[in-house]
């Protein structure tokens, strides 16, 4: 699938972008050997041409309102989508000690894996492909996140609210976990001020905190329905 999307790379890269920190931590393997290095660069791939593409989709945009839908659509949240939607999610190197804690399905490893891929291929030479990939996979989230802006980040708008009224922040608790452990959903609550204003579940924990905290501004009428 990887190189369907992607052409031809760098294969030992391609290999390090898909191994996880506590494999070589756990097997005792340099650390050059893991995706860090490789995220690090693909964050900066992944932000160059998405502000890029954005620059050219909204012309008479401001940079504030460019670089509000930019940090939706380099989030782990949105990353971990695409990343899974591609399978990739399937192909991480664990450790056993983090497969066995479900890294697999945490959605900052996945994100920073996709983000060392693009790094990579980069390096493959295939720049013009990961542009295109971009477009494709990540871009087409603009729109819905422009329109739906308070959808995408409710957990900060409510934490903005809740601190401007009393400086204290929401908490979000765990109420349950239902399902098989590789279909897990998540049943959060956020409590402020030791009361309850909101409960939401999600196919992930954050995912699952980003629902509850939007109903919560709903109830609060930081948003309006």
């Amino acid at each position: 699938m990887l190189e369907e999307i992607f052409g031809k790379s760098d294969k030992s890269l391609v290999k390090i972008a898909l191994t996880h920190p506590s494999y070589t931590k756990e097997n005792n393997l340099p650390d050059l050997e893991n995706y860090e290095r490789l995220e690090f660069f693909g964050d900066s791939v992944l932000k160059l041409y998405t502000s890029k593409q954005l620059y050219q989709k909204y012309p008479t945009s401001p940079e504030g309102e460019l670089s509000k839908i930019r940090s939706i659509l380099v989030s782990d949240a949105i990353l971990a989508k695409v990343a899974i939607q591609i399978g990739l999610d399937k192909l991480i190197i664990l450790g056993p000690s983090e497969e066995k804690q479900g890294g697999r399905k945490r959605e900052s490893n996945i994100a920073c894996s996709l983000e060392a891929i693009l790094g990579a291929y980069y390096f493959s030479g295939q720049q013009e492909k990961i542009e295109e990939f971009i477009k494709n996979y990540i871009i087409i989230y603009a729109e819905d996140v422009d329109k739906h802006f308070e959808k995408y980040n409710a957990k900060d708008i409510l934490q903005q609210y809740t601190q401007g009224q009393d400086k204290t922040r929401p908490e979000y608790r765990v109420v349950s976990v239902d399902g098989p452990a590789h279909k897990p959903t998540f049943n959060i609550e956020v409590v402020w001020n030791e009361k309850i204003i909101a409960k939401a579940c999600g196919k992930s924990k954050k995912e699952a905190e980003q629902s509850a905290a939007l109903e919560a501004c709903k109830t609060l009428g930081i948003i309006k329905e």
